[in-house]
C-alpha cells in the first residue's frame, strides 16, 4: 500500500495598524455578536472561547456555504488568539492561525499567521479573506 505524498503548505501572512487599543481589537475580534469581527454574520455558528475548547462556524461565500472549525490554543486579551483551523479549502489540513494584537503608538498592529495551509489557489486565498476580515475589524473600531 502506498502511502499519498504530503500535501505542500505555506504561510500566509496579512498586518494591518487599527487605531485603537491592543484590547479593545481582541475584544471585537473574539466577541461573535459584534459587527465587523470574524464571526459575525456565521450562517451557523458553534462558539465557545477558552483554551481547548472548540467551534464551528458556515459562512455563505460566492454562492455556497463554507465550513469551518478547530480549537483554541490559546487565548490572552489584547495579546494573542490561536486556534487551529479546518475547511474544504485546507484540503482537511489543521492549520494554525495566530492573531497577535500589538500597541503602535496610538493604535494596534494586527498580524495573522495562519500556518500550514495548502501552496495551491484555496490554500493563499486565505490571504484575501484575513485582509477583509481586518478591514472589518478596522472599519467598526475605526468609525
Amino acid at each position: 500500500m502506498s502511502v499519498p505524498a504530503p500535501i505542500p503548505t505555506t504561510e500566509v501572512v496579512v498586518t494591518r495598524t487599527i487605531a485603537a487599543s491592543p484590547t479593545a481589537v481582541y475584544d471585537v475580534w473574539m466577541d461573535p455578536a459584534c459587527p465587523g469581527g470574524p464571526w459575525f454574520g456565521a450562517a451557523q455558528l458553534i462558539f465557545e472561547p477558552g483554551v481547548d475548547k472548540l467551534y464551528f462556524f458556515a459562512v455563505d461565500h460566492e454562492g455556497r456555504r463554507w465550513h469551518h472549525y478547530g480549537r483554541f490554543l490559546r487565548l490572552d486579551r489584547g495579546v494573542v488568539a490561536a486556534y487551529t483551523w479546518m475547511s474544504e479549502a485546507t484540503q482537511g489540513l489543521e492549520s494554525v492561525v495566530t492573531v497577535t494584537f500589538d500597541g503602535a503608538g496610538a493604535g494596534t498592529q494586527v498580524t495573522i499567521r495562519h500556518a500550514g495551509v495548502p501552496d495551491d489557489e484555496f490554500g493563499r486565498q486565505h490571504g484575501e479573506g484575513w485582509t477583509f476580515i481586518l478591514g472589518s475589524v478596522a472599519q467598526r473600531l475605526e468609525a
